[in-house]
């Protein structure tokens, strides 16, 4: 039977996932939390992500293995590609091919056998590094085909991808997280850490710095 508080949540172990967990734990759904050990050149974001569970209620974390690096093309599984530290132009190289596509896939699995029908995505279309999975046609493509290519979908049982961060600036996803009481201590948001420490220069960093300024509070992450 499908539990309907149930839900499915992609958690990265950044800021805006463990918003994404607070406010579907505020909602009243009982948080499965999955991160994905996908061949990312550096581990700490899944060091975070468990952190992150923990201090935000999820019922469970599970992390899957799932190497994406034979693919290459991206900056953050193929060392031979640096990080940009400096802002770019068009998609950058950051950009890890069909990654949301194959996140979503998993969580789509598992949420059917759990007879979850909610999947939470902390994805955003406004403070973002310009990824192509990151905006709203995309999510409303996959939830048709979460609708289509599935036995709870065919029986008539609907699939709810939610993405409560998509039109929010990073600054009002911050507000929004502290209302809801999210320490955000342990989240990293870096492509590419140092020692478990933020760069400071990559995009993920510079719009997490901007986010933390424009809502007047400081990053207690670079505090410890």
């Amino acid at each position: 039977m499908a539990g309907d508080k149930k839900a499915v949540l992609l958690l990265s172990g950044g800021l805006d996932s463990a918003t994404t967990l607070a406010i579907a734990r505020h909602e009243g759904f009982e948080c499965h939390a999955l991160s994905f050990d996908y061949g990312q050149r550096h581990k700490d974001e899944l060091k975070a992500a468990a952190a992150v569970a923990r201090a935000g209620g999820a019922y469970e974390h599970r992390v899957a293995s799932l190497d994406m690096g034979f693919v290459g093309g991206s900056a953050l599984t193929d060392p031979g590609l640096a990080v940009p530290e400096v802002p770019t132009t068009g998609i950058p190289v950051t950009y890890v091919p069909a990654r949301n596509t194959v996140f979503l896939a998993v969580a789509l699995g598992w949420a059917e056998v759990l007879g979850a029908r909610d999947i939470f995505i902390g994805v955003n279309a406004v403070d973002y590094s310009g990824y192509p999975d990151c905006r709203p046609e995309y999510l409303t493509a996959f939830e048709a085909l979460a609708n289509l290519a599935t036995r709870a979908g065919v029986e008539g049982e609907r699939f709810h991808v939610r993405a409560p961060l998509l039109r929010l600036t990073k600054a009002e996803i911050i507000q929004i997280g502290l209302g809801l009481g999210v320490d955000y201590t342990p989240t990293l948001s870096c492509y590419a850490p140092r020692e478990g420490r933020s760069c400071g220069v990559c995009d993920a960093c510079r719009l997490r710095a901007k986010g933390f300024a424009e809502a007047g509070v400081p990053d207690p992450a670079i505090l410890i």
